[in-house]
This record gives C-alpha cells, sequence and structure tokens, in this order.
C-alpha cells in the first residue's frame, strides 16, 4: 500500500468495543417460541394444502396422483429457496439497519413474486438437458421418479441448512439432486461432466469474486468519502455517482438475467440500455442529494443515511432477479413431471412448457417460506457475520450486479448466494486490514516521537487530521526514525478479528456438502420410490 493509503487509513478512527458488537437479540421465551414454531409450521401446512386443494379440484384438468405429489414438492421446495436464497437479497440492508425486518420481508415478497410471475418465462429449459445426458434417461415413469427424488432431496437439503442459519445455494441443491437421481437411474454415463465442472468450479470462483468487488466498492466509497476532510461535501458530490454506477449495474443485470426469458439482446445493447438509465438516474440524485438535509452526531451517521434509499432499491431488484431466475429451481422439475405426465411426448432435451399455475405455486411457495423461516438466514447473513452499516450493505448489494455481469462476459458461472455472502465476508477482511494498517501507523509515529514531548506528538497529530489525503501522506513521509524493528515485536498487537471465524467455516462446510448430501438423498429417494410403484 502507498504511504498515501496509509494516510487515508489514518482518517477511520478506531471503533470502541460497543460499536463493533454483533449481539443478538435476547431469545424469546420458551413457550412464545414453541408457539411460534407450531404457527409457522401450521401456515407452511396449510398453504401445501391449498396447492393439493386446488390441483385436486381440478384445477388443471386432472388430478393424477403423481402430479400431485411433484406439485406438493415442488411447493415445498419453493418455501425452502424462499427461507434460504431470498435473505441474500434483504439480509445487509436488515444487518445495517436500513430496512426493518418487517418492511425488508414484504419488499423482499412482492418483488420475488413480481420476477417468477412476470419474468419466469413461458418456457424452461428442463434440467435434466443439463445436468443430465439425454440419451441415457427413459421417458416415463422412471424420469417422473428421478424428478421427486430431485426434489425431495433438494428440499430437505435447504430446510437442513435453513435450520442451521447457513445460507446455501440452492441452484447447488437441486442440480446436486439431479445428478444423484440421474446416477440411480441410468448410472455414471447419464451425467453431463463438463457442465457439472463448470458448476463446480463456481463454488470457488464465486465468493472469491463477490468478496473481491465487495471489498474494491468499499474501499473506492472509503477512498473518496469517509477519508476525505469533509465527509459530508464528498459524500454530496460521489453518492449520485455511486447512484449512478448502481443504476447501470442493476439495468444491465436486470436484462441480461431478470428478463432475458421475456426480452433477449447482447450485452453491448444492455450495457447501453443501462447506460441511459445511469444518465437519468444522476440527473435525477444528484439535486436531491445535494439538497437534502442530514441529521446525526457523526458525519459518517450523516453520510449513511445517503445510502439507505439505494439499498431499498438494491433489495427489490435483488428480489426481482433472483424471482425470475430461481423460480426455474423448483418449477423446472416440476414443469417437466407435468409436461411427461400430460403425454405431450416431447423428446428429452427439449424445453418443457410452464404453465402458469407452477410459476404461481413457486412464487408463492418462495413468499410464504420467506415470510415463515426467511429470518433466520437474514440474521446470519446480516449481523451473524460481520457488522455491517448502510455504506458496507450497499458495497455487498451493488457486488452483486457487478459480479454476476463480470462473470459472465468471462464466460464464469456464479452463484448469486456464494457472491452475497462473498462480499459480506470481503467487507469485513478488508475492515480487518484497514484497522491493523491504522494501528500500526499510530505506533509508527509514536515510536519516531518517542523523545518528543506530549505537546509536540497532539501537535502533529492535529496536523495530521486537519490535512488533505495528499498532504498526510507528506507528513508520514517527513517522519524518520529506524522503527522496523520495533513494529515487527508488536506485530501481534494489529490484528482485531471483524470476521467471526466460526461462521466462516460453517457456511464453507454447508457449501462443500451441499451436492454431495443432496445426490445421496435423491439417489435414496429414488430407489425408495422405484420399489414402491414398480408393479
Amino acid at each position: 500500500m502507498a504511504v498515501s493509503d496509509y494516510a487515508a487509513i489514518g482518517v477511520d478512527s478506531m471503533p470502541t468495543s460497543s460499536s463493533e458488537s454483533n449481539t443478538r437479540p435476547a431469545s424469546a421465551p420458551a413457550p412464545l417460541a414453541r408457539l411460534g414454531l407450531v404457527v409457522r409450521l401450521a401456515a407452511g401446512l396449510l398453504f401445501l394444502a391449498a396447492v393439493y386443494a386446488y390441483l385436486a379440484a381440478g384445477g388443471q384438468g386432472q388430478a393424477a396422483p403423481l402430479l400431485l405429489a411433484a406439485a406438493l414438492l415442488g411447493a415445498y421446495m419453493a418455501m425452502t429457496i424462499g427461507a434460504n436464497d431470498v435473505a441474500n437479497n434483504v439480509g445487509p440492508a436488515v444487518g445495517a439497519r436500513a430496512l426493518p425486518l418487517p418492511v425488508a420481508l414484504a419488499i423482499a415478497a412482492a418483488f420475488e413474486v413480481a420476477g417468477a410471475l412476470i419474468a419466469g418465462g413461458d418456457v424452461v429449459e428442463t434440467i435434466r438437458s443439463d445436468i443430465l445426458d439425454q440419451g441415457q434417461i427413459a421417458s416415463g415413469a422412471p424420469f417422473v421418479w428421478l424428478m421427486l427424488a430431485a426434489l425431495l432431496a433438494a428440499a430437505l437439503c435447504i430446510h437442513i441448512a435453513t435450520a442451521i442459519g447457513a445460507p446455501v445455494s440452492t441452484t447447488h441443491a437441486i442440480v446436486g439432486a439431479v445428478l444423484g437421481a440421474g446416477l440411480a437411474a441410468s448410472g455414471p454415463e447419464a451425467a453431463n461432466w463438463t457442465t457439472l465442472v463448470a458448476i463446480t468450479a463456481s463454488w470457488l470462483v464465486s465468493p472469491f469474486l463477490g468478496g473481491a468487488v465487495a471489498a474494491a466498492i468499499l474501499y473506492l466509497i472509503k477512498r473518496t468519502i469517509t477519508y476525505q476532510t469533509d465527509m459530508v461535501a464528498a459524500a454530496r458530490r460521489i453518492v449520485p455517482m455511486l447512484v449512478a454506477l448502481m443504476a447501470w449495474s442493476f439495468s444491465t443485470y436486470l436484462i441480461l438475467k431478470g428478463l432475458d426469458r421475456v426480452w433477449r439482446v447482447d450485452f453491448p445493447t444492455a450495457a447501453l440500455i443501462g447506460l441511459v438509465v445511469a444518465i437519468v438516474s444522476y440527473l435525477i440524485v444528484g439535486p436531491v442529494v445535494v439538497n437534502r438535509p442530514l441529521v446525526g452526531e457523526t458525519p459518517k451517521e450523516r453520510v449513511n443515511q445517503l445510502f439507505v434509499t439505494p439499498l431499498l432499491f438494491a433489495a427489490a431488484l435483488l428480489s426481482f432477479a433472483h424471482g425470475a431466475n430461481d423460480v426455474a429451481n423448483a418449477v423446472g422439475p416440476l414443469a417437466a413431471i407435468s409436461d411427461e405426465i400430460s403425454l405431450h411426448d416431447a423428446p428429452l432435451g427439449q424445453v418443457a412448457a410452464v404453465p402458469f399455475w407452477t410459476l404461481l405455486v413457486g412464487a408463492l411457495g418462495i413468499a410464504v417460506g420467506l415470510a415463515l423461516y426467511g429470518p433466520r438466514v437474514i440474521r446470519t447473513i446480516g449481523s451473524e457475520i460481520t457488522e455491517l452499516d448502510p455504506m458496507r450493505a450497499y458495497s455487498v448489494a451493488l457486488s452483486v450486479a457487478v459480479t454476476v455481469i463480470l462473470a459472465s462476459q468471462l464466460g464464469l458461472p456464479v452463484s448469486t448466494t456464494h457472491i452475497v455472502v462473498g462480499g459480506v465476508f470481503g467487507v469485513g477482511f478488508l475492515r480487518e486490514y484497514l484497522k491493523a494498517q491504522h494501528a500500526r501507523m499510530m505506533d509508527e509515529i509514536h515510536l519516531r516521537h518517542a523523545h518528543a514531548e506530549a505537546e509536540a506528538i497532539d501537535a502533529f497529530m492535529a496536523r495530521f487530521r486537519a490535512a488533505t489525503l495528499a498532504e498526510r501522506g507528506r507528513l508520514l513521509g517527513e517522519l524518520k526514525g529506524p522503527v522496523k524493528k520495533e513494529l515487527k515485536g508488536l506485530r501481534k498487537r494489529y490484528r482485531r478479528d471483524l470476521v467471526k471465524r466460526a461462521q466462516v467455516l460453517r457456511i464453507a462446510a454447508a457449501w462443500l456438502v451441499t451436492v454431495p448430501a443432496a445426490a445421496l438423498m435423491a439417489a435414496l429417494f429414488y430407489y425408495m420410490l422405484r420399489g414402491m410403484l414398480l408393479p
């Protein structure tokens, strides 16, 4: 890091113990907790009963037993997606206290449903053509058993992960489940191993790329806003630009990933449309930010207020894009089963038409699962990994759109779940690094003034804090004296853990076991169904 960078770090004061503590809210009394569990379970069962009643009443013209079973499993899978995956969209904003939990749940549910119903598309490519070799999978009953086993296994894996508060990729769960059931049905030849290698690569690419992008955005905010002598004035200049960047990123992201099933355009066209949206956003937001009154005890508190509204829009847009894309994890297998049972005789590998009722089941299931069980994973992402404020949460949210766009142009498969969690880790580890450098610089200043009077040190620090970034770099360069040996002996003192290592290990373990666990469970379920349903 350059001398001027060390100088910039000095503006960020060391936190007090109270500001860094991520204390969890007090647990509810045992009777109330048990009552809440019963209510949530009853509400979930009521939703499944409503799906069953709709189909059994002839809403689709037929109520084949396997279709009823598939609809219930698809609804259950959608609920688990809502309980786990949707937390990624609103968790940072809730953790930063930019959005109250009920408001965040309402926004996410509304935009998830809108994304699923508006942009979920009339057709989705069946998972069998991506994960399984179409020539190795028999049609008819074996294929239906395969998809039923995959839905049940994926849903159970996500449910278990949600129960322990671990954010996992629902796409990886359904991919592993379809793979395991396919291997049980037709052996190793059934898998498209090239596709699976690419998916496996995303386990490593997504969190590191998301973390790097989020850290870079946060560092940009620090250099241009929080490390300036007049933080509020700098924010009024820079925030409109950051909002324009968000508008460009999310517009391009939504066109490429959220609306691709109803409006397909190439990247240059999407980026150009996003640029137009960014310019309009800058022209609208600029005057609002300049004239907005800010309140707060510290300049940083006042600056954070400017990031609250962008976070609200980010949560809504992420939820819309997630609903448009990940509803297919629940309704894709369900649509394939419906197509197979309806005797459409579509060749394997073609696309399976998605009836509107399947999209509705998926969309409502995501909303119900989010409302009933989403807060557990939201708490993990928002407050149990590292402390977030609106600036840090904004960096995480923006990193999703930027990373997906970057990865898609590089041809890298990525998981939005892993990007968000990696982004939270990224901003936490960046803060650890900057705090360590701050402590090191303070020790260096005091060591090089070891023989000076206290008044001289205080005078230097006063000049240092009042100086611009360039002037701080010059002041540090003027300090003389060999202090490397002393600083090396104090190295352990600089480390301050702002990311909970236990959460890193727990989430990493959950990611590693998702695919193999889902595959093993799906294979077992396939053998069970085959044994029960064969004549």
